[in-house]
């Protein structure tokens, strides 16, 4: 048992070497990482459990393992997924060899078929959660040169579900992602 937990912490390493492949579309070389992705969007969905009032720990653990199964398949783009007509079987076949054996697999297991099935609020909030990290990471692309990044906000714009992710994200698009630390170095320069 320790030694199959072991192996499951060295390969959710690699996640840390897996390109969030959907905005290497825009031309950004260096996109964030599926490990980066995964942390965010658990922390933005634990914020959004509470708002919606369901339960945050699931949520945040839903979004932590959401994308384990690409250390062994990729993170695939859309363009790519159109192709592949069982990708979900894939992965369910991959996180079962991932989590068969371990004491919280079963755990893991039900919560990606919670996912799946798609009737939760949790699962709700976990994919909008997923949503609007993608939304925020576009918006910084976006700032930063990315026009076209701005299809990703509208899209996810138009694929948000909970009322408090369709707030996030409207206070998120009249919001630069530099204006918090501007305003943070300006109060510290007065505190001094």
């Amino acid at each position: 048992m320790l030694q199959k937990i072991v192996n499951l912490i060295f390969e959710s390493l690699h996640l840390k070497n897996l390109d969030h492949i959907g905005f290497k579309y825009l031309h950004i070389k260096q996109p964030d990482t599926v490990a980066e992705h995964s942390l965010n969007a658990a922390q933005i969905g634990y914020i959004l459990a509470k708002m919606e009032g369901a339960d945050a720990n699931k949520v945040a653990t839903m979004l932590v393992w959401h994308d384990i199964a690409e250390t062994r398949i990729g993170d695939m783009h859309k363009v790519a997924v159109g192709y592949i007509t069982n990708k979900k079987e894939l992965e369910r076949q991959v996180m079962k060899d991932q989590f068969n054996g371990l004491d919280f697999g079963e755990e893991i297991q039900t919560y990606f078929q919670e996912m799946d099935d798609r009737l939760t609020l949790e699962w709700k909030v976990a994919k909008d959660a997923d949503y609007l990290e993608q939304a925020f990471q576009a918006k910084t692309y976006k700032e930063i040169g990315y026009e076209d990044a701005q299809n990703w906000i509208t899209n996810v714009g138009n694929a948000l579900r909970t009322e408090s992710a369709k707030k996030i994200r409207t206070q998120m698009c009249q919001t630069k992602s530099s204006d918090r630390r501007l305003k943070e170095a300006l109060q510290n320069l007065k505190n001094v």
